[in-house]
């Protein structure tokens, strides 16, 4: 059996998800083309890891060793001792509550709309939101079974009661399992859900970069500045540690908003 099909093996056995399983193949591919005619060793992945810092976010080039390190690990039967690079920590932007209205109102399509809407109302991955199935609403309860999420995880999150009625009416159109269906049939796919945020983004004349994540952040940020406790933030996100939601003290300026300047005592 080659090595490729061992980490797939590897890899399948743990349960990792489709989307993990071709991104350590990819990383591990490409770190076995760089170290074709030289020693499989650590000494190896360090040149390459150099080169990689050169051209690539830290978290991206973090990801890459961490499949490097499995590959050696499972199927090479060697171990690394390789540190990650510290990883920038840039403030995730985020919409104001005025921005959001205006992005929702410049999105004329009833379905484009109902997107827009529950990936700001429910703090959705867009993953999350193409694989939704009419039967994970529960209008009765005002709750979405979210399933299989990042970590393969599974939680509830709630519907937005100005969208409840919406929505409802909407999920009862169309023959098709997935809520938001493509045209063709079948779920959308992410680069759709992309293409409509970032039309409603121009046509909002909004001047900040948005993306499908740029809403989920703002669900957050919005939640944090109301009050409500970072640990149930956690809980709607689909967090698995709290330090990944503290990000989103560091995104509020509620509180900076409220400090008075020594020079205004002046």
């Amino acid at each position: 059996m080659e090595n490729m099909e061992k980490l797939v093996r590897e890899l399948e056995i743990r349960n990792f998800s489709g989307k993990t399983v071709k991104s350590y193949v990819y990383s591990a591919q490409k770190f076995i083309d760089y170290a074709k005619g030289r020693n499989m060793d650590e000494d190896a992945v360090k040149d390459y890891v150099q080169i990689l810092i050169r051209k690539q976010s830290p978290s991206t080039v973090s990801a890459n060793i961490s499949a490097i390190e499995f590959f050696f690990k499972n199927v090479l039967g060697k171990r690394l001792d390789i540190r990650h690079p510290k990883r920038n920590k840039p403030i995730p932007e985020v919409l104001t509550t005025e921005e959001v209205k205006k992005l929702i109102g410049a999105t004329a399509n009833i379905k484009h709309r109902l997107i827009v809407k529950m990936l700001y109302g429910c703090g959705l991955r867009v993953s999350e939101l193409v694989n939704l199935k009419k039967r994970d609403m529960n209008f009765e309860e005002g709750l979405i079974y979210v399933r299989l999420s990042k970590g393969r995880k599974d939680r509830f999150v709630k519907i937005p009661d100005s969208a409840i009625d919406e929505l409802e009416s909407y999920s009862k159109l169309g023959s098709e399992d997935v809520l938001f269906a493509s045209n063709r049939g079948g779920k959308l796919t992410a680069a759709t859900i992309q293409k409509i945020i970032k039309n409603s983004s121009k046509k909002s004349g909004i001047k900040k970069n948005i993306h499908p994540h740029t809403l989920r952040h703002s669900f957050a940020t919005h939640l944090l500045e109301q009050g409500i406790d970072l640990r149930v933030i956690q809980k709607l996100l689909g967090h698995s540690d709290i330090k990944t939601t503290q990000i989103y003290l560091s995104v509020s300026n509620q509180t900076i908003k409220n400090v008075k300047s020594p020079l205004d005592n002046l």
